[in-house]
């Protein structure tokens, strides 16, 4: 009997993959914020170190950091170098858009172009540099990120050897070498594993002279360490911690010495710790037989070609197994994440999903940074705020001094009944807990409601006279500007008005003398959703138009719309609207100088007297309209008469 024939066939404990949460998570953000619908490959790192404990492998683990950086993260990263227990391995990973697609992969191919890389890197040298890449990995993927739930499957692609090894023996290392050599060898490798120029290094060559004095070397040393007739081990860090068996790493590294180094007998060692240090109890080295003259075969039933044609790639397993099934595995982070971080994530979904193919230039950081004063919290306030907390706006503050009544909850959607009990609840308040606390803003967008109409408008600029004066100049210094308020903006075009100034009224009381209908804002059911999503729409369209405020009124198939440009359309200034007549027009209005609300009277007097000025006009209901010339200009208008001509020429008759 031959000593080929006296061992058994050399097995090898499969690799296990331990995924972190925050790996997921990672995926989710860079899913929804860059990659899109791409499903091109994406390269990831994955950790393992030895094996530890002598009851438990340890697995290759991808964290957050697996992944690569999100743009705006970009000159912050910094690379972990030398640590000991991230031995870093090269993988790419596969992330579908659909759960069809991610059962549709080619599996065997996907395997078999990772083993390509393998067998290139052996035969190009590049594993001899870069040991890492004998251990390579595949991961495909679905993230289901409505479910939060992601269906995920590793491979670690290992070339098969045909035949495959002989194992002639396995021992601990301890009882393997003489006790002089265990502890040389015990002292070099903690040296290894302590330095951070090696600590990650996972493959090495031990050299053990005939003193017993080992040294440890790398890989691309082994032309030179053939000439000094020492004892060699091929080393590799085993995160296996069975005894009877070497860890899924020495396959591949089992596929260079042969196919590479021409070798047949190969010593090889397992190398384990224990708290940190060299444990040569948990180690193993065994001895294993080659057969090179026969090599891998090109295909079954084929002549073998041999182990230097490099043209033909050896046939590669390597697929996890789920418990003891080759099937893809699932979990699910919707238990495990806070209810308030769900609830975020869904309500962005939506705007991100937006950017994937629809509305690429939408800027989500516009919208999360907008703050909105809502002056009112009844059936259009509650419209509007969730309009626009649906727009991705999170800082909404509700001003409203009323009560929530029993007739609320039907028409106005952030109360409920139990917010009308016991004298009913302050509107803001109530309207506060739907939604959440935050901060006020400055551009201002009215919407008004009759019965089956309504109007939607944004004002105009105000002091402001352009763009960069907007962007670069602070509220103290606007403030200062506000004496040279005038109808004419920046650009010499005649501004847009308020909404005071295309009614020409001033505000008064909506409840003294009034009846009930006339207290309550009494209208078609449909109308307070139509009214305030085109407010909210109007609103974002100003936050993304280059001009801001201070934009045009543009019409749909105006030439000097730049609606071509604007990814959202048209920015109009009014918009009006009747159900009755199921019509909807754009209009415009320009700002008047007898405006209650944005005259240069008003603003003079505003600055001038403060709170004071404020109060008057709050009780005195004609005050404002004294004060602008309105009291006047409706005296003239009531009393304007025409002189007709009855006279007629007979040369005017047609």
């Amino acid at each position: 009997m031959t000593e080929k024939e006296s061992g058994s066939v050399l097995q090898f404990a499969p690799f296990q993959s331990a995924v972190d949460e925050g790996f997921w998570h990672r995926l989710s953000s860079l899913k929804l914020n860059k990659f899109g619908i791409d499903e091109s490959p994406i390269p990831i790192t994955g950790f393992y170190s030895p094996c530890t404990n002598s009851r438990v492998s340890n697995h290759l683990s991808l964290i957050a950091e697996s992944l690569p950086p999100e743009p705006s993260e970009q000159s912050s990263v910094t690379t972990n170098v030398g640590n000991r227990n991230r031995c870093s391995v090269p993988g790419i990973l596969y992330n579908t858009n659909t759960f069809e697609g991610f059962h549709a992969l080619n599996k065997q191919g996907l395997l078999k172009a990772e083993a390509q890389k393998v067998w290139d890197d052996i035969h190009s040298g590049k594993a001899e540099e870069d040991c890492a890449v004998l251990s390579r990995f595949l991961l495909i993927s679905f993230a289901d990120l409505k479910k939060w739930s992601f269906h995920y499957w590793f491979a670690f692609p290992a070339l098969v050897l045909d035949p495959p090894a002989t194992l002639v023996d396995l021992r601990p290392a301890s009882q393997w070498l003489s006790l002089d050599e265990a502890e040389s060898l015990s002292a070099a490798c903690n040296e290894w594993r302590s330095s951070s120029v090696t600590t990650d290094v996972p493959f090495f060559l031990v050299s053990i002279a005939s003193n017993s004095h080992a040294t440890i070397k790398h890989l691309k040393e082994w032309p030179s360490c053939q000439q000094d007739g020492n004892k060699f081990l091929f080393g590799f860090y085993d995160p296996c911690h069975l005894p009877t068996n070497p860890g899924w790493p020495l396959r591949n590294f089992l596929a260079l010495i042969g196919s590479r180094w021409n070798l047949e007998k190969v010593c090889f060692f397992c190398y384990r710790e224990n708290r940190g240090f060299a444990d040569l109890s948990l180690s193993l080295i065994g001895e294993a037989l080659l057969s090179v003259s026969q090599g891998f075969p090109e295909h079954k039933n084929h002549i073998c070609s041999g182990w230097k044609d490099t043209q033909h790639v050896p046939n590669a397993v390597g697929w996890e197994f789920n418990r003891g099934k080759k099937v893809p595995r699932c979990i699910s982070l919707a238990q495990s994440m806070d209810p308030k971080r769900l609830a975020i994530s869904a309500a962005d979904l939506n705007l991100k999903l937006m950017r994937w193919r629809a509305l690429p230039s939408l800027n989500l950081n516009i919208l999360s940074a907008t703050k909105c004063l809502l002056l009112g919290a009844g059936t259009l306030g509650c419209q509007v705020a969730r309009m626009l907390m649906a727009w991705g706006v999170r800082k909404i503050t509700l001003l409203d001094s009323g009560k929530v009544a029993m007739s609320n909850p039907l028409r106005q959607s952030l109360y409920t009944l139990e917010d009308c009990l016991n004298g009913g609840e302050f509107k803001a308040i109530a309207a506060v807990k739907s939604l959440e606390r935050i901060f006020p803003a400055v551009i201002a967008i009215t919407s008004a409601l009759g019965f089956d109409s309504f109007l939607v408008m944004r004002h105009g600029a105000g002091p402001i006279s352009t763009v960069t004066d907007f962007e670069a100049q602070d509220m103290k210094t606007l403030a200062a500007e506000m004496g040279n308020f005038s109808l004419i903006d920046g650009d010499r075009e005649q501004r847009l008005g308020c909404y005071f100034c295309n009614d020409v009224v001033a505000p008064v009381d909506s409840t003294a003398n009034r009846t009930l209908d006339q207290q309550c804002t009494v209208t078609r059911p449909g109308l307070a959703p139509i009214a305030s999503a085109l407010a909210v729409e109007l609103l974002v369209g100003i936050l993304h138009h280059p001009h801001g405020i201070c934009a045009k009124a543009e019409f749909a198939n105006s030439t000097d719309s730049g609606s071509t440009e604007q990814p959202l359309g048209i920015l109009p200034h009014q918009v009006r609207g009747s159900l009755s007549q199921f019509s909807q027009m754009t209009l415009v209005g320009h700002a008047s100088n007898s405006c209650t609300a944005c005259c240069t009277t008003v603003i003079s007097e505003y600055r001038k007297r403060g709170m004071d000025f404020v109060l008057q006009a709050i009780n005195h209901p004609t005050y404002l309209e004294d004060l602008t010339g309105l009291t006047e200009l409706m005296k003239s208008a009531s009393s304007f008469q025409l002189d007709w001509d009855n006279e007629m020429d007979d040369d005017d008759c047609i």
